[in-house]
């Protein structure tokens, strides 16, 4: 499974580069929001440090916005994955950008019917928020799950990523269910090689060794 930071911070995404854990970079309106910067200063940082897919979301609700929005992210680089909302002009956009050869990513999927017209208007990822679900008591992970059979069960070749992931467990499921991709913010990475068991042994180490006689 390739893993992808969910962040616009630079600092950020540098911290996932350096561990190996940044397969590519998922952002929307609010991460970008969240830096404080120009929009197009932000891209261009990110652009520059990452080698693989880095998807950027339309703001526009319908067809022609979303289509002129398309093609100005597209311009921006080749890694460039164009992120298109699940509604009726989205699946549109999404079928004219497959056309174009345009990569694009199918962002707020809640559903397996979702997923399914996603993958036919030729998707590249479909992305089931897995802790939004959570948190209205539906089975995120079980969603995941479904949606990796259908796509099986056809030969999609739209890959699963598998996005709000919150915690470890998310990510741990995630690969177990097969999703392709799993997008996560940097707290959630570095949680997943933190264990009390190896904080433990490795300070049992360190007191042994200073047990060792010194030559």
């Amino acid at each position: 499974m390739k893993f992808f930071i969910d962040s616009a911070n630079i600092d950020e995404i540098k911290d996932a580069i350096s561990l190996g854990l940044c397969d590519g970079v998922t952002t929307n309106p609010t991460l970008i929001a969240k830096t404080g910067r120009p929009f197009e200063a932000v891209i261009a940082d990110v652009l520059a440090i990452v080698d693989g897919p880095v998807s950027l979301e339309v703001t526009a609700l319908d067809y022609a916005g979303m289509m002129t929005q398309a093609k100005k992210l597209r311009a921006y680089g080749d890694q460039v994955v164009v992120k298109l909302p699940l509604t009726k002009d989205g699946l549109r956009a999404c079928k004219a950008c497959f056309d174009l050869g345009i990569a694009t990513n199918v962002t707020l999927c809640f559903s397996p019917s979702q997923a399914l017209i996603a993958a036919k208007a030729g998707a590249t990822y479909i992305s089931p928020f897995v802790g939004r679900l959570d948190d209205v008591s539906n089975d995120g992970m079980g969603l995941v799950e479904d949606i990796v059979r259908i796509y099986d069960n056809y030969e999609f070749e739209t890959q699963v990523l598998a996005a709000s992931l919150r915690h470890p467990q998310h990510v741990v499921q995630s690969a177990l269910a097969g999703a392709h991709v799993g997008t996560m913010p940097l707290s959630v990475i570095q949680q997943l090689f933190n264990h009390p068991l190896t904080d433990i042994g490795l300070q049992r180490f360190m007191d042994d060794w200073k047990k060792v006689p010194q030559s």
